[in-house]
């Protein structure tokens, strides 16, 4: 919900001049990003109103038990039906939030993405330092051979889809409920907040574990709400912004990307020039030796 703070006249500008001194002053950022994040791109949340939990699945099923592991195992069927529906946005691009997002990471401000989308279209935008908590749709592989197929091959395929190879069920590379998320990226996620000077946490009701406890490895309380609704850390937070985060990240990032440096040109072949140049009084010096060769041949005939 929006807070009443937000309604006051000039509120919204204060905030955002302040979010942008933090970036300024800061030089290693973390941004930890929810579902939120990718609304604005045309793919629900799940939490929300309108969000996938608060929708009707088509089965007999909820969708909160179906994106499970156990259900996944016991109707494969039923999963893939929901899973292409309701899953999969194959034509959604980035929006202003993740765009405004690689610009901050190019500035070389950004260090760490940390999102808990399954989209890829931090990837899409740009991003070279995304850390994906919960894997990503545009990934999958066979559960028996171990084939990685990409998204294309899921959405051509009807029913359970199977490896061309060894027959197995080829499942997406997703952290599924039940399931545990990798120690590699929870180990690389908590690191770079660890790191931090400024944690940016944005589209993310905060519900969802272990992302919701990242704050805490914070070294200062340096951080950053941007989201429609309330989160818990709200009060705790040094800035608070209910509002889209697109139009906010948009806003408060620069627009200024720093061109790459260019090499400085190479002066290797000036020396072999000035060698080169050198040879020539030789060059002279043979030419005389042998124009005097041809006088006293010459003289020779005439005695």
């Amino acid at each position: 919900m929006e807070t009443r703070l937000d309604r006051y006249e000039g509120a919204r500008e204060r905030k955002i001049e302040q979010l942008k001194q933090l970036i300024k002053e800061s030089k290693y950022i973390v941004f930890l990003g929810g579902a939120g994040v990718s609304t604005e791109s045309g793919i629900p949340d799940f939490r929300s109103g309108e969000g996938i939990f608060n929708q009707e699945s088509g089965l007999s099923y909820r969708p909160v038990d179906i994106i499970s592991h156990s259900f996944f195992e016991a109707h494969p069927e039923e999963f893939y039906d929901f899973y292409r529906r309701k899953l999969l946005y194959p034509k959604a691009r980035p929006n202003k939030a993740h765009r405004a997002r690689v610009r901050l990471e190019k500035q070389g401000k950004l260090k760490a993405t940390i999102t808990q989308n399954i989209d890829n279209l931090h990837q899409m935008a740009g991003s070279t330092t995304t850390i994906e908590l919960h894997g990503s749709v545009f990934r999958n592989y066979c559960i028996e051979c171990k084939e990685k197929y990409d998204l294309d091959f899921i959405m051509k395929t009807k029913g359970v889809p199977r490896c061309p190879k060894c027959g197995g069920i080829v499942r997406p590379d997703v952290v599924l409920y039940e399931e545990h998320l990798e120690h590699e990226n929870i180990d690389n996620a908590v690191k770079a907040i660890k790191k931090a000077d400024l944690l940016i946490i944005g589209g993310t009701s905060l519900t969802v574990y272990p992302a919701a406890t990242f704050a805490q490895f914070l070294k200062s309380d340096r951080v950053v709400i941007i989201n429609k609704s309330s989160t818990y850390l709200d009060l705790q937070a040094m800035l608070t912004i209910h509002d889209s985060i697109g139009a906010v990240l948009d806003e408060a990032i620069s627009k200024y990307i720093p061109r790459k440096k260019t090499q400085a040109k190479s002066t290797a072949k000036k020396p072999a020039a000035k060698s080169t140049s050198a040879k020539k009084p030789a060059a002279k010096s043979t030419a005389k030796k042998a124009a005097a060769k041809s006088v006293s041949n010459k003289g020779k005939k005439k005695e």
